[in-house]
């Protein structure tokens, strides 16, 4: 399924049972009435940065608008799986492991092109982020600290807070990203 489709199909879904309407849902997610509509429709293909405004607006993981029917065992080959980009094109993500009901975390394949610069809203209360890189240096800003990683290095922060990878080299950076919510029983409801 094209995955504009697909996120259309996981928006109207998730809309639709926590009983909002679109103008509702506009004003949780900042992302306007017009543009949920085309999107439900599954016209277009949005932005990451759009997707997390969403998916923090329905107090759901990021890729709980990704998902499709996944049971038992899973293995999942790159071929298979639907790229994003952000809006400038710098920065591409790949979700292997969606979260959802089973799972409190999300995996991802990254890629930032050499001097490219990618700015993430703030995801749901109490989540957490892992970054691992493979290749390239990465520039992870968060907290007001920047941090320097190369390849092997990994760094966890709190992800509730904007934070900016920067590729300042002149080699593609490439990295898994884990975003992990933690268990609410444990931690209380990660949608507060």
């Amino acid at each position: 399924m094209e995955l504009g489709k697909l996120i259309g199909r996981n928006l109207k879904r998730l809309r639709t049972e926590r009983h909002l309407t679109l103008g509702q849902l506009s004003a949780l997610s900042g992302i306007s009435k017009a543009m949920l509509s085309e999107m439900e429709k599954g016209v277009g293909n949005p932005t990451i940065n759009t997707i997390w405004k969403i998916a923090n607006g329905l107090k759901v993981p990021y890729t709980r608008l990704l998902e499709a029917d996944e049971r038992g065992t899973t293995l999942v080959r790159r071929a298979a799986v639907l790229p994003q980009q952000a809006e400038s094109g710098e920065y591409r993500v790949s979700c292997y492991f969606r979260g959802d009901n089973g799972r409190n975390f999300e995996l991802f394949y990254m890629e930032l092109d050499p001097k490219g610069r990618h700015a993430s809203a703030g995801h749901l209360a109490q989540a957490q982020e892992y970054v691992y890189v493979i290749e390239g240096e990465l520039t992870v800003e968060t907290g007001g600290e920047r941090y320097l990683l190369q390849p092997g290095d990994a760094l966890g922060f709190d992800s509730t807070v904007e934070h900016t990878y920067e590729n300042q080299g002149s080699v593609l950076v490439t990295g898994m990203i884990i975003n992990y919510y933690p268990d609410e029983r444990q931690k209380g409801d990660r949608r507060s």
